[in-house]
């Protein structure tokens, strides 16, 4: 028998298969047994959901004032955590204008929704942050000193690495904290994955290397 995923563990596998380009996601929620329906109605309130029977319509709003979604996602794990199983299906997408979703996102939550779309099982990052001007660098590699930046990839580039568990990398709560503190200066950017390792179990060694252009990182 199969088993049926986790909500979280679905809406983000709907997440991961999305353009970034979204603007407003549009989702069902069947509930599993009808007699939980009513008490995932009262813990989906936020999200000011419509129900008919077992099911539950709601939308997520990147750009507006809805809720976003890691309020979603907290929602969700309350209902995972209470044992309540369903079907999260998307019944539509509207999109924004790639210029207006970076004007909106910060470098925070571009950094926390890029870690939805990397595998759960994931050990060792190699990422990039882009200022959008050299104006920006001194500062922000000041306030990005816990992840230990390096200077690559462009004239405004840091690189850096994360760790999921162990090993030589920054924590990605720690590497959120210090895009904050960027977020908080009003230093804006572009943040991408450049690499993704899973499962990887050091012996003796920091963690895996990456040879990029013949040197090491």
């Amino acid at each position: 028998m199969l088993r049926l995923l986790r909500l979280v563990e679905q809406f983000n596998e709907l997440e991961r298969d999305l353009v970034d380009e979204w603007a407003e996601l549009r989702l069902q929620l069947t509930v599993e047994e009808e007699s939980r329906a009513e008490r995932a109605a009262a813990l989906l309130a936020p999200a000011n959901p419509g129900r008919h029977g077992r099911l539950l319509r709601f939308a997520v709003d990147r750009l507006g004032p809805g809720i976003g979604a890691e309020g979603l996602r907290r929602l969700l794990k309350r209902l995972d955590d209470e044992g309540s199983t369903g079907t999260l299906k998307l019944q539509g997408v509207q999109k924004a204008p790639p210029e207006e979703l970076r004007k909106e996102e910060t470098l925070r939550a571009q950094w926390e929704r890029s870690l939805t779309a990397v595998p759960p099982d994931w050990s060792d990052i190699y990422a990039e942050v882009r200022l959008d001007s050299t104006d920006y660098l001194e500062r922000g590699a000041l306030l990005l000193a816990p992840v230990n930046p390096a200077r690559s990839g462009g004239p405004a580039a840091l690189r850096f690495r994360s760790a999921h568990h162990f090993g030589y990398g920054v924590s990605p709560d720690m590497a959120a904290r210090c895009f904050e503190r960027c977020d908080d200066e009003g230093i804006t950017g572009e943040v991408e994955i450049l690499y993704v390792l899973s499962d990887t179990h050091p012996v003796a060694t920091q963690g895996p290397v990456w040879l990029l252009g013949g040197r090491t990182v």
